[in-house]
């Protein structure tokens, strides 16, 4: 398994945008393409930094998800239209995280 954790960074005022557009449009068009999210949390020092985790079963089943959300015309129009008065989003960073072996997996039902 692969986990994902993308990190985004709002500008200022356009928090409440960003959460609007992940949950009306983007969180939906995950489903659709196998992006598989596992959590979504804001930071409590910080509530324009928006942190979120997805898990793939492997790198290609990671790339052909992506792919397949970023040419989807719903959600060119979703950015598009959430854009209008200009980007929403200052940053954005994003990571693959891999299991380590001592911890429990989920995988094998708790255990190693």
């Amino acid at each position: 398994m692969i986990y994902e954790l993308r990190e985004y960074v709002a500008h200022d005022h356009t928090t409440d945008r960003v959460h609007d557009r992940f949950q009306k449009a983007t969180i939906p068009l995950f489903e659709r393409h196998g992006l598989e999210l596992m959590g979504f949390w804001v930071d409590a020092g910080d509530p324009r930094r928006i942190v979120y985790l997805l898990r793939f079963e492997d790198e290609q089943a990671q790339r052909r998800a992506w792919e397949g959300f970023q040419k989807d015309p719903e959600w060119k129009d979703a950015k598009q239209t959430s854009e209008t008065d200009g980007p929403i989003v200052a940053e954005m960073s994003s990571r693959n995280l891999l299991e380590v072996p001592y911890w429990p997996s989920s995988d094998t039902g708790g255990t190693r």
